[in-house]
């Protein structure tokens, strides 16, 4: 499961940013890509594409900054346990 995160996060943001060769530690808010309007959208996408839910403490910069920050913070949530 985890070997697919990269590439669906790297083709969702290839839609955004065409013109731009993103690299996996790429900082997509230092480059000037995210306004708080996609930033909710990528949420969005996160949420919807991998099955988890983004709680508020989760809404950190830096888990959404790069392909490979947004892999870690996503595989993190697939492999926490599910409260009962």
């Amino acid at each position: 499961m985890s070997t697919d995160i990269k590439p669906r996060i790297a083709q969702y943001l290839a839609r955004f940013f065409p013109v731009h060769d993103l690299k996996d530690d790429d900082d997509i808010f230092q480059l000037g890509f995210v306004s708080s309007m996609f930033a909710m959208q990528l949420v969005a996408f996160v949420e919807h594409e991998f099955g988890i839910t983004v709680e508020n403490e989760d809404l950190e910069l830096d888990h959404f900054r790069s392909v490979s920050a947004l892999e870690a913070f996503i595989t993190r949530k697939l492999s926490a346990p599910v409260p009962q």
